[in-house]
């Protein structure tokens, strides 16, 4: 405890807390770690996020990380909301970059807090490139990405052998984004494809799968909010993706196309219930 002054250490703390964190802005220049914060449920993040969220000054977090998991952030933390939610205007990313940079020159550790992993579909690799060329200090502590998360947690193999051999993520937030995307190379029974924000794009992925030669009675799925307590899993066939998307209610969701689907838990309770319903 600073060599036994207990006097200075509480004032440095009692200090510390007052300004929300903020460090000496003539010390070194701070630390910002990109932290994946998983899918949603605070008990998948690793130890290290833990950590880290533990003993930062400032967060700078997205839409999607949940209220559960920032609370597992230094009570005294300053938290800044840097996302962007749908229908709203963001701050945008060089807004962001410039914030996380003047954090850091403060002084202050800085965490970069992002849903799932910040490598997936997480813009954490041009946060990183900024960082560096004002040679800031940059940790990295990865993530359990929603595909993983929310397929466990619905039971669901993302390969098999002999099965399902291929594994490809694609992000279609927006319809002329799936537009966009060759499908071609995802039409092989053996692939399975997991579409990230892909919930209003559904139609035109099933589209573009279907159109590149993908079997429309494939097995398909959208796993919404997933590990989350209101997390919603629905399965169907392909052609009929929209409607699973519509019945999954509110994002964020995955959609997962592959014959794996029909290895997970929603798809065997589904076929429980529907010969329940037959033989009543």
């Amino acid at each position: 405890m600073l060599a036994g002054g207990y006097a200075r250490a509480e004032a440095d703390l009692v200090r510390s807390i007052d300004n929300g964190g903020e460090r000496d802005p003539q010390g070194s220049t701070g630390t910002v770690f990109l932290v994946g914060a998983g899918p949603g449920d605070p008990d998948l993040l690793t130890l290290r996020a833990l950590q880290v969220l533990q003993d930062a000054d400032i967060v700078f977090h997205d839409e999607l990380v949940t209220d559960a998991v920032l609370d597992r952030a230094r009570r005294d933390a300053k938290r800044v909301f840097v996302g962007k939610r749908r229908g709203e205007p963001g701050i945008g990313q060089d807004e962001i970059n410039r914030r996380m940079i003047d954090a850091a020159k403060s002084g202050r550790k800085v965490v970069r807090l992002k849903g799932g992993d910040a490598f997936v579909f997480g813009r954490g690799g041009e946060e990183i490139e900024r960082l560096r060329e004002e040679n800031i200090p940059v940790v990295i502590v990865p993530g359990i990405t929603a595909a993983l998360g929310c397929a466990a947690e619905a039971e669901m193999p993302l390969t098999f052998r002999n099965e399902a051999t291929r594994l490809s993520f694609v992000t279609a937030h927006r319809a002329d984004e799936a537009a966009a995307v060759d499908w071609s190379g995802l039409s092989g029974k053996e692939t399975t494809v997991v579409v990230y924000m892909g919930l209003a794009s559904a139609a035109a992925v099933r589209d573009g799968l279907v159109k590149a030669g993908r079997d429309p009675a494939t097995p398909a799925a959208v796993l919404a909010r997933g590990t989350r307590p209101d997390s919603r899993a629905v399965v169907g066939r392909l052609d009929d993706l929209p409607k699973l998307a519509a019945a999954a209610g509110e994002g964020p969701a995955l959609l997962v196309i592959g014959e794996v689907v029909a290895h997970s838990k929603p798809w065997r309770e589904t076929l429980e219930f529907l010969s329940t319903q037959v033989a009543a």
